[in-house]
């Protein structure tokens, strides 16, 4: 869809590249409106998984350092305060990764080489990230005296300790996919990260369309109320789903013991 990000679909699987190879997927403005984009389009579709990979050495290198002379002489007020995207809730440069939590459907993030400041909010948008062993990840904003703000703030407390949080921020240093994983940034290690964010996307299409929908819904949803609207909303997700033509023909390829057919 564009030089910077392609998306495809096989198999209901919409695989969303990063296709600026020759920069490490630097973040750029025509980046920037090509990662929304992306999302949005994935978002209107009929996929029932999202895979995001880079394309070349690494997944995402981070902001294009480059690109920011555009900046300079504007009011940061200007830049960074109006609500753009999001329906009201984001500017364009968080939309990158939140865009991805908006996105109906599961999105796993297939990370190999570096995955910095920019890629790595990029990445903690998606629901799963499976990384390669040698890839390094790091929260690089400091490194530029300025602080996370592509969502970061909104997605990291959501998987790391305070204090993780708080040194991966105030440090700016890389660390391991190893590190990652056991502070939990990264969801498991695999030598091909993208065959195996394949892999788990195709056996992710074999389950209901519309409960993978509503369980994303919910956990989202989970993650910011109180526990006993928590409640309500697990048993009105579940009243929508249950007794369903799809959810019947769950139970059904259960019961057969064969592969479940939708029709979407």
């Amino acid at each position: 869809m564009s030089d910077r990000v392609s998306v495809t679909y096989e198999n209901h699987i919409a695989h969303v590249r990063l296709t600026r190879a020759d920069k490490m997927n630097a973040v750029d403005q025509a980046m920037i409106d090509g990662i929304i984009a992306a999302g949005n389009k994935v978002a209107a579709s009929n996929a029932r998984v999202c895979v995001i990979s880079g394309e070349g050495k690494g997944f995402c290198a981070g902001i294009d350092i480059g690109g920011l002379g555009a900046m300079i002489g504007k009011d940061p007020v200007d830049l960074m305060m109006p609500r753009t995207h999001g329906d009201g809730t984001t500017n364009q440069w968080q939309e990158v990764s939140m865009v991805w939590t908006r996105v109906p459907m599961p999105v796993i993030a297939a990370v190999h080489g570096v995955c910095f400041g920019a890629g790595m909010q990029l990445a903690l948008g998606a629901d799963i990230r499976i990384a390669a062993p040698d890839a390094r990840f790091a929260v690089m904003e400091m490194k530029w005296g300025i602080v996370p703000d592509m969502g970061g703030m909104v997605l990291m407390p959501r998987l790391l300790r305070s204090d993780v949080m708080r040194k991966l921020t105030y440090t700016a240093e890389p660390i391991s996919a190893e590190q990652a994983e056991a502070w939990g940034l990264v969801t498991e290690l695999a030598d091909d990260p993208l065959a195996a964010a394949m892999a788990l996307a195709e056996a992710l299409t074999l389950k209901s369309p519309a409960a993978l929908r509503a369980a994303k819904a919910l956990i989202g949803y989970a993650q910011t109320h109180a526990p006993d609207d928590i409640l309500l909303e697990e048993s009105r997700a579940q009243a929508g789903l249950m007794g369903t033509p799809e959810q019947m023909e769950v139970v059904a390829a259960q019961m057969q013991k064969r592969p479940p057919v939708f029709k979407t």
